[in-house]
């Protein structure tokens, strides 16, 4: 695994995160009432001191009221205000040592404030769900909420049994006491804060397709009167795992799960192992077949490859994007290079002022970055050629699993895969901002 990790605060978001240490393991401890809305927690974090002695240190978390901290089991001084919980060690922690935190919290959880209105946990008529992208971790868990600090996480939640949880991750335990049901989630893999989801409904649960021995389980959990239109729209998901295995190298998590709440959804949410949709995306006619491959691809590109910090989301964007496109030529559909032209005629018909390496906080989720992102792919497929092009793609994701990457990164390792420079495409399609000719798969690309 190769980590890259940014120096210093993201900065889109410098209230967020701290790179003074890094967190390893969370181990949440949650009880959560629908009705009133209510969620107390208790949050162990093993995390590792940087490079410098640790005289304090933060972690984010709304506004909940706080029962206790607690660093390697005794008492700090702490305070908590802004979004942030500020934690003064009785005494300094040495220069890459392993420390504990303990954090026990109570409230109503909502969403946090955003440039893009409220994000995180989200109280729905009957349930909850997290959809934390990029900032709303927080909202209901104390976090170094920054992309490139990942951890491993173990989440215990009790609830009324009338409702299920669905996490990332593996499922260890379902234990029934009187009315109440506890479910505990093991995601193993090194996860950031913001891909850590969560819902909680009733759902009935599903199996996608035949994983067969070593194969990969897809879950799907959904309200039952929602079953039949959710088994024809997500029935070629099991193919498109296989393409994109093919594609992009194994499947980087233990198992796959996707969750339709009862409600609509602007869009729909990845998480790590998890995807979430709303019930306006199943209408029993595959009308957002090419947002499963999307949500999908992501759990290569975005989840188990990262983006450093937030100026590097063109890296997840683009990708899960191209992956539509992917799907589409390989399952019958329009080919990459015709979507390629629709993406280049609308782009060329809207402002050009965007540039991915460094879109900027506010347009960091505009249209744009998804469609240029997308075109900025095929650019470097058009220049590799195919065989090349899939080459590269599944050595980065192998090389990265589980890590944080740049586009600087990203160039460099097209690089090694190219027989001719390409910084050209990178100067054109991910610095500039003015729209590039459109990229034309050529007689190398077969």
């Amino acid at each position: 695994m190769a980590v890259q990790q940014s120096v210093g605060q993201d900065p889109y978001f410098p209230d967020n995160g701290d790179s003074r240490y890094r967190v390893h393991r969370y181990e949440l401890t949650l009880d959560y009432r629908p009705g009133p809305n209510r969620l107390s927690g208790t949050a162990r974090i093993n995390a590792i001191a940087g490079r410098s002695p640790l005289a304090e240190f933060q972690l984010n978390l709304a506004d909940f009221k706080i029962g206790r901290v607690r660093v390697d089991g005794r008492q700090p001084h702490y305070t908590h205000r802004g979004g942030r919980l500020r934690v003064r060690p009785a005494k300094p922690l040495r220069a890459g040592a392993a420390f504990t935190v303990e954090v026990h919290w109570s409230g109503n959880p909502r969403p946090v404030n955003s440039p893009w209105g409220g994000i995180g946990w989200e109280e729905l008529a009957d349930g909850a769900l997290v959809a934390s992208q990029p900032v709303g971790a927080p909202s209901w868990f104390p976090c170094n909420d920054r992309p490139a600090d990942k951890a491993s996480y173990l989440i215990s939640v009790t609830t009324p049994s009338a409702y299920a949880v669905v996490a990332g991750g593996r499922l260890l335990t379902r234990t029934t006491k009187a009315s109440t049901t506890t479910w505990v989630y093991e995601q193993s893999a090194p996860t950031s804060s913001y891909l850590v989801g969560l819902t909680i409904g009733k759902y009935q649960t599903v199996l996608l397709g035949d994983p067969g021995p070593g194969g990969i389980p897809q879950h799907g959990h959904i309200p039952a009167h929602l079953l039949p239109e959710f088994s024809r729209d997500f029935a070629r998901q099991p193919a498109m795992m296989e393409l994109f295995q093919e594609l992009f190298g194994p499947y980087p998590f233990d198992e796959y799960a996707v969750a339709v709440t009862e409600e609509e959804l602007d869009v729909p949410v990845e998480a790590q192992g998890l995807s979430l949709f709303g019930s306006n995306h199943v209408d029993g006619a595959r009308g957002s077949e090419r947002l499963i491959a999307h949500e999908l691809a992501h759990q290569w590109f975005g989840n188990s490859v990262s983006i450093a910090d937030w100026r590097h989301i063109w890296l997840n964007e683009g990708f899960a994007k191209y992956a539509e496109w992917l799907w589409s030529e390989r399952s019958g559909g329009r080919t990459a290079q015709q979507l390629a032209a629709a993406a280049h005629r609308l782009l060329s018909s809207q402002p050009q002022d965007l540039r991915l390496a460094d879109p900027g906080r506010k347009a960091m989720f505009d249209d744009r970055l998804y469609e240029r992102g997308g075109l900025a792919v095929h650019a470097v497929r058009c220049a590799l050629g195919d065989e090349a092009f899939f080459l590269m793609l599944r050595s980065w994701v192998r090389l990265h699993r589980g890590g944080a990457v740049t586009t600087e990164g990203f160039a460099a390792h097209v690089g090694r895969f190219a027989r001719e420079p390409v910084e050209g495409v990178f100067t054109a399609w991910v610095r500039g901002a003015a729209l590039p000719s459109l990229p034309v798969r050529g007689a190398a690309a077969g």
